[in-house]
């Protein structure tokens, strides 16, 4: 089978019972962001500039777990922000595997080994030896962690940790091959990171998949390369999306970055032009997502809207009308599906934006459920033979694919490259400020969020500041990022 058979009957058995109830509007994924704040401040992400008021706010946990049984929605993907910040995340992964929930952890990566080192501490037996014994070998722990573990203390042990499930995924974004995703996540070193997690993960038989987002510099055939480099460390899946201009994105782009937002995000024919393989990539990789969802983005079909299906809770309630539109927050899940005109937003038969910022939207979250909703008889058995098809077969690691994935600060020509080379000798404390800025990422992860380094509070400023002190001497051609 391409998707595990016990999701695969679960989520089928929520559609067919809320068909057979008569319910025209009903919860397929609810987004939980816990809490917005981030240690990373990605280009094209809205979401903490939208809710910068609110960064150090969080949602109780058992009002996490009271939103995800309001509305009943059978997978649960834990956003924000980076979950792994919340202080409860293991907590309310539990608390929702207890629910009966498949659970999405949508992280950045950063903070992903120091979990499942944790997790090691609680289970550690000397069956775990020959796991450990390869993570020490693939310098995916270190001797002093390995320590750590085999001889945890008490508290340690007493730990709520994330154990490997099949109800459970982690989710890292990965919005391309080591370059183009430092860049985008605006620090260098992550990407790195993120692979070394996938590693880890899989060795501790942890499900993995990955999360994309498509802009328009993104280039096709890099996207196929990163994939068949995902694929070959046992990824078990892949969701992709076009990036476009919504309001909270476009702003920040125009005022934080002095970018024209459409140097950077899709329109619906754009899209269409960048997903044209897409189908393929589907025989080829293990794509969460319709046939149907994939013929929409190719361009050979239209799809409306279905936001209902995959609603938002956050700090300030039920976000309505959409994932990445804000028009207002409703105290119930209910409530918002009463009171919202959802008829305004969306597109018509014609792929025709009903509300101006709707226009260039083909988002995985709007769209994706319509497909997969679908009552006719071609696309049932379409989406019956993706699902109970054969799985594509994992494509093999090798050291040329490895090479051509990390072409960015891996071997030197990461995105401050020349920035670093330029104020070496003329600024003694520009490698701190760097690291500051939030780059350098460093190999331990043990710090807090807010100490610094790597694993800073998201803040750039000194960084820009710097770029820009650079860019106006004009010696290095050096664009601010």
């Amino acid at each position: 089978m391409r998707f595990p058979l016990a999701p695969t009957a679960k989520i089928a058995r929520h559609i067919v019972k809320n068909k057979l109830q008569g319910n025209k509007k009903f919860a397929m994924v609810l987004q939980l962001e816990p809490l917005h704040t981030c240690n990373l401040t990605c280009t094209g992400c809205g979401r903490i500039r939208e809710y910068s008021t609110s960064l150090k706010d969080l949602v109780p946990l058992d009002q996490c777990l009271a939103a995800a049984a309001e509305c009943d929605a059978p997978m649960i993907s834990v956003c924000g922000g980076e979950p792994l910040i919340y202080p409860k995340i293991e907590e309310l992964v539990v608390g929702l595997l207890e629910q009966g929930r498949l659970v999405y952890i949508c992280t950045n990566g950063v903070f992903m080994r120091k979990k499942m080192r944790e997790y090691m501490a609680v289970a550690y037996s000397p069956a775990m030896e020959s796991a450990l014994g390869q993570l020490l070998s693939e310098k995916l722990v270190t001797e002093k962690e390995a320590d750590a573990i085999r001889n945890a203390d008490a508290a340690a042990r007493q730990k709520v940790v994330i154990r490997p499930s099949q109800w459970h995924y982690w989710n890292v974004h990965v919005d391309g091959m080591e370059y183009t995703h430092d860049l985008i996540v605006e620090r260098e070193g992550v990407f790195k990171e993120c692979v070394l997690a996938i590693r880890m993960a899989k060795i501790l038989g942890y499900q993995v998949a990955t999360n994309t987002t498509v802009y328009r510099e993104t280039q096709s055939a890099e996207l196929e390369e990163m994939f068949k480099f995902l694929s070959s460390l046992g990824v078990d899946g892949h969701t992709i999306s076009p990036g476009y201009d919504y309001d909270a994105a476009k702003k920040d782009m125009v005022k934080r970055l002095g970018k024209d937002p459409k140097d950077f995000f899709l329109t619906r024919d754009l899209t269409r032009q960048k997903f044209r393989d897409i189908q393929r990539w589907g025989d080829m990789f293990t794509l969460f997502g319709t046939p149907g969802y994939l013929e929409f983005l190719a361009g050979k079909r239209e799809l409306a809207c279905s936001a209902w299906a995959v609603p938002t809770y956050n700090v300030r309630g039920w976000k309505a009308p959409c994932y990445v539109m804000t028009d207002g927050h409703y105290k119930t899940y209910s409530e918002m599906l009463t009171q919202v005109a959802w008829d305004r937003f969306g597109v018509d038969e014609k792929g025709c934006g009903r509300d101006s910022r709707c226009e260039n939207c083909m988002m995985h979250s709007g769209f994706e459920p319509t497909a997969a909703l679908s009552g006719g008889i071609r696309d049932s058995w379409v989406n019956f033979k993706y699902n109970f098809g054969s799985r594509p077969p994992a494509y093999v690691r090798t050291p040329e694919l490895e090479k051509s994935v990390f072409n960015g600060v891996t071997i030197g020509k990461g995105h401050l490259a020349e920035a670093k080379a330029t104020v070496n000798k003329e600024l003694s404390g520009a490698k701190s400020a760097f690291a500051r800025g939030g780059n350098d990422l460093p190999h331990d992860h043990d710090h807090a969020p807010s100490s610094g380094g790597g694993c800073s509070s998201g803040d750039t400023t000194q960084r820009d500041q710097l770029l820009a002190k650079i860019g106006a001497t004009g010696s290095t051609g050096l664009k601010s990022e």
